[in-house]
């Protein structure tokens, strides 16, 4: 696996041991990792902490270069939410972990210009399937179901 996918699903397990939703995320600028996270709609109460929302407030603010030449890895298809923020910041690629459990705003961002590659990862597949069997409740909330 990728390292940066390996650093996303990282992030999606201490979600889950946190008691949350093992969504984890990557921002990557010239390969290095400019910022991390994991869903914390639950640890935080917020609304909107998905994985790749945490990952670019835990990147911090950045000229809008930094953004347009950088990569988001991530373990599940972005939402619309996270997929307006691609677009926003101009993310020019996003590495997707699988979609087969949640399908996000893939065409959109393809239509916005976003590079997409899913890698239909079998570990992201098996920590979300386990994750929705086990808690749909939750999970239904965290995609606004």
């Amino acid at each position: 696996m990728d390292v940066f996918m390996t650093i996303a699903l990282e992030e999606a397990m201490i979600g889950l041991t946190e008691g949350g939703i093992p969504i984890g995320s990557a921002l990557v600028h010239n390969g290095q990792v400019i910022g991390r996270g994991h869903n914390r709609r639950v640890q935080q109460g917020s609304a909107i902490l998905h994985g790749e929302m945490d990952a670019l407030e835990n990147a911090g603010r950045k000229p809008a270069q930094v953004y347009r030449e950088s990569v988001l890895y991530t373990t599940l298809s972005p939402c619309p939410m996270c997929s307006g923020a691609i677009v926003l910041y101009g993310i020019r690629k996003v590495v997707i972990g699988e979609n087969r459990t949640f399908l996000g705003e893939e065409e959109w961002l393809r239509s916005r210009g976003v590079q997409i590659e899913v890698l239909q990862n079998d570990e992201c597949i098996r920590v979300m399937k386990n994750f929705i069997a086990a808690n749909p409740g939750l999970w239904n909330e965290d995609i606004g179901v």
